[in-house]
C-alpha cells in the first residue's frame, strides 16, 4: 500500500471532506482526490460515499480508518522516540460536540501549548455525537448524556443546568425566574428528539406530573433562538450556552433544578492515544472544579 495514498485517505476521513482536508494539509484538493481514488482503484473497494460535497465512510472505509489511526499514531511515537521528545510531532483532532462552547474552550487551551494543533468541530445532539464516535467519524466527543455502551469511554467533564429564555419584551422577562408549570403551559420551543435539552425538560415535567402544553419542534439550537425571537414561545438552553444577546432574557426555574452532566467520550480502545490523552488532560485542567 502506498503510504501517501493512505495518508490522503486518513486526512480526508479525519477532516470530514476533501476541501477541509486539502486546506488542513496545505495541498490541492485534486491531489488528495487523485490519491484517494488511486487507493480505491488499487483495491477495488470504495472508501467513501460521495453525496455532493458531503462524504461518509463505507464499512471498508471505517475499518481502514481504524487501522490508519493506529498506524499514524505509532509513526508519531516513532518520530518522537528518535527525536527524544515526549509527545507526537503533529496533532489533528476531529471533535464532535452537542454544543460548541466547552469543546472550543478545551481546544483553545490545547492550542496554547500546541500552536500546530489542527481540528474540525461538528455540532449535533448527544445521539449524533455518539454515532459519529462509533462510526470513526470523530476522535473525541463532548455530550450531555451518559450513553451506556461498552465501546465508549465516558469521563465526567462538568455540570450544567437547563434554563428558559424569552424575548426581552416578554411579560416574563422582568421576573428572571419562572415556575416549571408556567413553562409547561407553553407555548415552548423544543429541540428534536434525541436532544438532551428536550429529554431533561420532559423528564422534569413527568416527575412533577405536569402535562406539556402547546409546543413547536425546531431541529437546531440556532433555530430555537430564531423561533423565540419571532415570538413563537419560550426556548430552552444550557445555561453555559446562553450568550449575550439583547433580544433575549434568561429565566431560571424557581421550583426545579434541571441540572445536566457533560461528559468527554471516545472509543474505549483509543483512549490511550496521545492526542486523545492530551484532550482529556486539558479538559480536566479547563474545568477543574466540575
Amino acid at each position: 500500500m502506498n503510504p501517501a495514498h493512505l495518508r490522503a485517505f486518513w486526512q480526508v476521513a479525519k477532516a470530514g471532506g476533501f476541501s477541509r482536508a486539502a486546506a488542513g494539509a496545505r495541498v490541492s484538493q485534486p491531489t488528495l482526490s487523485a490519491q484517494v481514488k488511486a487507493l480505491e482503484t488499487r483495491y477495488g473497494t470504495p472508501l467513501f460515499v460521495r453525496q455532493g460535497r458531503a462524504i461518509r465512510l463505507t464499512p471498508a472505509g471505517r475499518r481502514l480508518l481504524d487501522v490508519a489511526e493506529r498506524f499514524f499514531a505509532l509513526a508519531d511515537e516513532a518520530e518522537a522516540a528518535i527525536a527524544g521528545t515526549a509527545g507526537p510531532t503533529r496533532l489533528f483532532l476531529t471533535v464532535a460536540a452537542d454544543g460548541p462552547a466547552p469543546a472550543l474552550a478545551v481546544l483553545k487551551a490545547m492550542r496554547a501549548d500546541r500552536p500546530d494543533l489542527g481540528f474540525s468541530l461538528s455540532v449535533g445532539n448527544s445521539e449524533d455525537v455518539a454515532r459519529r464516535l462509533l462510526a470513526y467519524e470523530a476522535d473525541v466527543g463532548i455530550l450531555a448524556k451518559a450513553i451506556a455502551d461498552p465501546r465508549l469511554t465516558l469521563v465526567p467533564l462538568k455540570r450544567d443546568r437547563l434554563v428558559a429564555f424569552a424575548p426581552s419584551g416578554h411579560a416574563l422577562a422582568k421576573r428572571k425566574r419562572l415556575r416549571l408549570a408556567e413553562a409547561a403551559a407553553g407555548p415552548v420551543i423544543l429541540r428534536e428528539r434525541g436532544s438532551v435539552t428536550r429529554e431533561r425538560f420532559e423528564a422534569a415535567l413527568a416527575a412533577a406530573g405536569l402535562p406539556l402544553g402547546p409546543a413547536v419542534e425546531v431541529a437546531t439550537r440556532e433555530g430555537v433562538a430564531e423561533a423565540v425571537a419571532a415570538g413563537f414561545g419560550l426556548g430552552l438552553v444550557f445555561e453555559s450556552e446562553f450568550g449575550p444577546d439583547p433580544r433575549f432574557a434568561k429565566l431560571g426555574f424557581a421550583d426545579a433544578d434541571l441540572d445536566v452532566g457533560e461528559y468527554i467520550a471516545c472509543l474505549a480502545d483509543r483512549r490511550g492515544q496521545p492526542a486523545l490523552a492530551a484532550f482529556f488532560d486539558t479538559a480536566r485542567a479547563v474545568f477543574p472544579s466540575d
